[in-house]
């Protein structure tokens, strides 16, 4: 391990990250709000911390390879979600009561999870606010993407970071050279926030209300400005907005540039992950509402409806926003929910989950092996849009999906034991949240609820759940791994 090269880019990072404290100071300059003091302390700690392990790093220039690369994406996620937390606890506000409060708050919003241990969020500062937000954003397209277009040019392996970096397996690089790749998925991000922003404002938000729900909403994070989330605004429109970016968000950003390359609005519709993906969210649509209906949760079909609707596609998005109890609906609408926590988005996106490729790619497996049971004689080959997925592919999401219902399970046994006599729901319920990056998860910590009522212990514990599906179980747990740290 050459711990050289590890410190000056997670100093490089954290240096970048604590300077972005400087848009929560301008906000809460504009605003008038008084915690401008916060931003400047955590951007002078940020910055201090960063440029110290930068400067050490750069006594001994080192190449980076895998195995420094891993290093770098855990460290740094875990640096910057430390640094994230400095403006919650300068900010003095009651409700950040500790600093594991503040740590699972900003790591909630890095991993664009949006569980919350708030109670009134409108109660905040509105800097304070804009800082969650902000944190989703940055979360959602990647701390180590938004520094890609430099990397090249430091000689460290811009391409072996990536790789390590953008969640799911990808099929192919925007360009050939990294940096370019980060700029055009710099520039569609952006793109995309200055639409949503723009459509929300004229459906009626204000200019605040609009750029934090779209920070939410393109990177599937689920951090809202109001205590109702989207229930607040009780608006079709709004939601129907929403909605749609939600869809945009979990939609693989290689694919999504390439039809508006090649001005073909349509080209989505061509992709065969993205229709069945598409088919996913509609059947799971009218499964739930006839569930729903069926026990007369609502008054209307239309109610229903809107409601099922806008759920289903937050939750399998992994966006977490809500308009719905859904502990009010029926058990087996509640359980198909907790289902669909772990489908999450395309490879590529800034949705959580084990990502719906993999999905596609186990039921290709699964039905490989019906088909042998009885036909031994066959071959049978898995194919994922027409191409033939190879057998190392196979074994690694083979793998990856037993770490993941691992981790998810040992987490969820885990929060019961911390809890200590809770129901059997929370405990599954917060474990599944954490590790797909959803954010309300069901009984005492559902979509009208918080996390403020567990132990430290237990938020602590989330957030490494949290930190660990968003990085894809292995830069985490690898970092437990004695050898790994071994100089060869």
């Amino acid at each position: 391990m050459n711990l050289f090269v590890v410190l000056k880019l997670v100093g490089l990072l954290l240096v970048l990250f604590g300077g972005s404290t400087v848009a929560g100071l301008l906000w809460s300059l504009a605003e008038g709000d008084g915690a401008w003091g916060a931003f400047v302390l955590s951007g002078v700690i940020g910055v201090g911390v960063g440029g110290a392990l930068y400067g050490i790093g750069r006594l001994r220039p080192q190449p980076i390879y895998r195995r420094e690369a891993l290093a770098v994406v855990a460290l740094a996620w875990l640096g910057s979600a430390a640094v994230g937390a400095l403006p919650f606890w300068f900010s003095r506000e009651s409700q950040f009561a500790s600093v594991v409060d503040c740590f699972f708050e900003s790591t909630s919003g890095l991993t664009t999870t949006g569980a919350s241990i708030l109670t009134d969020i409108e109660a905040l500062p509105r800097s304070v606010i804009f800082w969650r937000s902000w944190l989703h954003w940055v979360g959602g397209v990647g701390i180590i993407m938004l520094v890609m277009a430099v990397l090249p040019y430091l000689g460290v392996g811009g391409r072996i970071l990536v790789r390590t970096e953008v969640t799911g397996p990808v099929k192919e690089t925007l360009t050939p050279r990294i940096a370019d790749t980060a700029r055009l998925i710099a520039a569609l991000y952006l793109g995309y926030t200055a639409v949503e922003t723009v459509l929300l404002m004229i459906a009626g938000l204000s200019f605040f209300d609009a750029l934090c729900h779209t920070f939410g909403t393109l990177a599937t994070g689920g951090f809202s400005t109001r205590n109702a989330s989207i229930a607040a605004f009780d608006s079709r429109a709004v939601e129907l907005i929403i909605g749609v970016f939600m869809i945009l968000g979990a939609t693989n950003f290689g694919l999504a540039f390439a039809c508006l390359k090649r001005r073909d609005p349509l080209g989505l519709l061509k992709d065969a992950e993205w229709r069945s993906y598409m088919g996913l969210l509609l059947g799971a649509t009218a499964v739930g509402v006839w569930i729903v209906s069926s026990h007369g949760v609502y008054a209307s079909l239309g109610q229903t409806v809107r409601a099922v609707g806008f759920t289903v596609v937050s939750i399998s998005t992994t966006t977490g926003f809500t308009t719905a109890d859904y502990e009010t609906w029926p058990a087996a609408a509640q359980l198909s929910l907790l289902l669909l926590m772990f489908v999450g988005g395309h490879a590529g996106s800034t949705g959580g989950g084990v990502k719906w490729v993999r999905c596609l790619i186990l039921a290709g497996v699964v039905r490989g092996a019906l088909l042998r049971a009885y036909r031994p004689q066959v071959v049978h080959t898995v194919k994922i849009g027409g191409e033939a997925v190879d057998e190392d592919t196979l074994r690694g999401v083979l793998t990856f999906l037993i770490l993941w219902v691992g981790v998810f399970a040992g987490g969820a046994v885990a929060l019961g034991l911390l809890e200590g006599g809770t129901d059997l729901m929370t405990p599954m319920g917060a474990a599944a949240s954490a590790i797909n990056s959803i954010g309300p998860g069901l009984g005492r910590v559902g979509p009208v609820e918080n996390y403020a009522h567990l132990r430290e212990a237990s938020k602590a514990l989330l957030a490494l759940v949290m930190l660990i599906g968003r990085l894809e179980i292995y830069p985490i747990l690898i970092l437990f791994a004695p050898r790994f740290w071994h100089s060869k």
